[in-house]
């Protein structure tokens, strides 16, 4: 009976597993600084169905927040609805949450790590990035933008005793708030892009 009922759940469970992720679901990497504000910025957009705090574009293995990421970029992970959204809108999204002109890193955060970064994973999403890339440039001709279009490579998800960096900004409100107010993020954001940063939640 055992052995029955065991096969019976391995059925039921693979066929669940295979019909539970949503067929029009799509993924972005994206690095813009600081990863508490990058996912609270694109959670709160509508058709987002997840968002992933974690490290990548490294060569380092097994990146950690206190330990070795030399070489990766602060990212998220951005899991979405494309009935409800397109790769461009997830990318005009972003352009209005970075400072593109920053070659240091993100608003009081610099270093290598904090660097902006759009990651490709096929030639249709370079094509969609490199578009909304000089849009950028047409929109600021005065200016360098300096945020790179790269290959997508591991994305390593923050976990084990750093998993308190994920949802940090509803875990602990108080304190993300203070940061982001102190970093002069939203204060940037509206000296680039005006109403565009104006019209989002501050967060």
């Amino acid at each position: 009976m055992k052995s029955i009922v065991s096969a019976f759940l391995m059925s039921a469970c693979v066929g669940a597993a295979t019909i539970t992720p949503l067929a029009n679901a799509d993924e972005a990497i994206l690095a813009g600084g600081c990863f508490w504000c990058m996912e609270s910025d694109f959670e709160k957009l509508d058709g987002v169905t997840d968002v992933v705090s974690g490290f990548t574009g490294g060569s380092a293995p097994n990146p950690t927040y206190n330990g070795n990421h030399k070489g990766h970029y602060e990212a998220v992970r951005i899991t979405y609805d494309e009935n409800k959204l397109s790769y461009k809108d997830i990318l005009d999204h972003f352009w209005v949450n970075i400072d593109p002109f920053d070659d240091r890193g993100q608003f009081c955060d610099k270093g290598p790590s904090y660097l902006s970064a759009i990651f490709v994973a096929n030639d249709e999403e370079r094509a969609i990035a490199e578009e909304t890339k000089a849009a950028v440039v047409a929109q600021f001709p005065n200016q360098k933008v300096v945020t790179p279009i790269l290959d997508a490579s591991t994305f390593y998800p923050i976990k084990g005793d750093e998993i308190g960096h994920q949802d940090f900004y509803k875990k602990s409100p108080v304190r993300y708030k203070f940061y982001r107010w102190n970093c002069g993020r939203d204060q940037r954001l509206e000296e680039i892009w005006g109403d565009r940063a104006m019209g989002k939640s501050k967060s």
